[in-house]
């Protein structure tokens, strides 16, 4: 279902991007989503909507088939949100150590406090950070929106099917443009 509307207060929530993240490779160029994540950012600020800066700082305990990506301690930087997104001291940062952004982090209160009632989803990658929040906004109540042309994967089969068959049954998707069409729409 094509993103048909914005909750009068929804917030952006930007996933893990960040320098060690789009240095990896990905489906598609990361200048674009994070060129389209930034507009987003720049459009929910202009609306005094909330922007959610999500980082990830290491990962989940537990055994996995697939090795982490990389044997050796991740560069100082790896965290850095990419300047590009041009954080503002209105933001919000979330720094999380799962896949999605509301577990193990104050996400949920702080969003509920303010008064938000759908979040809109962006970022890297489609089928774990960005599928992994959306899954849990969607469970916490929130409506969910993702803009699939701020996104991407490191495996374009699983950026594909996230998009074509998990996130309708979520919420809503559209375009970077769609949504901004919608907030510039606002009273």
């Amino acid at each position: 279902m094509a993103v048909t509307t914005l909750d009068p207060m929804t917030a952006l929530i930007v996933i893990d991007l960040q320098k060690g993240i789009l240095a990896l490779p990905t489906a598609h160029p990361t200048d674009a989503i994070v060129a389209n994540a930034a507009r987003l950012a720049e459009g929910f600020r202009q609306h005094g909507l909330p922007v959610v800066l999500v980082n990830v700082a290491g990962r989940a305990a537990g055994r996995a088939e697939q090795a982490a990506r990389g044997s050796t301690a991740p560069p100082a930087d790896w965290t850095e949100l990419s300047p590009a997104l041009n954080r503002q001291p209105t933001d919000h940062l979330v720094t999380k150590h799962t896949w999605g952004a509301f577990r193990n982090t104050e996400l949920e209160s702080r969003l509920k406090g303010l008064g938000v009632t759908q979040v809109v989803v962006v970022g890297v990658a489609t089928s774990i950070g960005v599928e992994s929040t959306a899954r849990e906004a969607h469970s916490l109540g929130f409506h969910v929106t993702l803009a699939t042309d701020a996104m991407t994967d490191m495996n374009p089969d699983a950026h594909a099917n996230s998009i074509a068959h998990i996130f309708p049954r979520l919420g809503e998707t559209g375009t970077t443009q769609a949504i901004l069409d919608l907030l510039a729409a606002r009273p």
